[in-house]
């Protein structure tokens, strides 16, 4: 893989899109973002969970662009709403890639499904399933999901149910799937996919305003997370860019 930059206490990628879907062939892969840098810095089994990631990519137009204002700039910003569409587009003719998609809402993974399929022309994604709230604390469903993914023969695992959730849930049971070569986070992709949460329009994403645009979409939900825990993060860069951050779990 390509150079990595260090930001707080994550190793991120510095690639292009077109860069990373030749060389991604397998391991775990996660989109960093300005709410998990801050999670990062207080969530032990999430860091933990982060640290043992192959691939983190920089999904954040603001972080990309303070990054920017150091000396280490990143290639390209790469969100998992745009990297699903670009893997399985760049993937169409590979009969090889086999995805399941585990995430969101009663029947909204399958609905992505028949969507992503009929967009590919084959069936790019064998199966789909959204669990129940709450599933990764239930060990019988989380069984169930195993027996699922192992079932439909897929080989690349995408996992979109919320921050910290999927990445410890991929890394606690990625050994119990060896078939699975590729694991993705992937966030909001499914439900994008699917067409029930509409993605921000390029120029809202280029301007650094998509959390605007999400927060006026989901205000209820996104309002305490966007408008006060994630202002931390702004004082955190401050600390790196001074030279007196430390790492919480080192």
């Amino acid at each position: 893989m390509n150079n990595k930059i260090h930001i707080l206490n994550i190793n991120v990628l510095s690639i292009s899109m077109d860069s990373l879907l030749t060389e991604l062939d397998e391991g775990v892969l996660f989109t960093l973002n300005v709410d998990h840098l801050v999670k990062l810095q207080k969530d032990k089994p999430f860091y933990n969970a982060y640290a043992a990631a192959t691939h983190v990519v920089v999904d954040s137009q603001i972080l990309f662009l303070l990054m920017s204002l150091t000396e280490h700039t990143p290639v390209e910003k790469i969100s998992g709403s745009d990297l699903l569409p670009a893997y399985y587009y760049h993937h169409r003719n590979n009969e090889n890639i086999k995805i399941f998609l585990l995430g969101s809402r009663n029947g909204i993974a399958q609905k992505a499904m028949d969507r992503i399929n009929e967009k590919v022309g084959r069936n790019i994604v064998v199966a789909a399933y959204s669990p129940s709230l709450g599933f990764d604390t239930k060990d019988e469903e989380c069984r169930e999901i195993i027996q699922r993914i192992k079932k439909s023969e897929a080989n690349v695992l995408v996992v979109g149910v919320g921050p910290s959730k999927q990445e410890q849930w991929i890394i606690k049971y990625k050994d119990a799937l060896p078939e699975i070569r590729l694991f993705m986070a992937l966030g909001a992709a499914i439900d994008i996919e699917a067409g029930v949460v509409k993605r921000a329009p390029r120029w809202v994403s280029t301007m650094a305003l998509e959390w605007a645009y999400r927060l006026y979409q989901e205000p209820k939900r996104l309002r305490r997370r966007y408008l006060i825990e994630d202002m931390a993060f702004f004082w955190l860069a401050l600390k790196q860019k001074l030279g007196i951050y430390r790492n919480p779990w080192r």
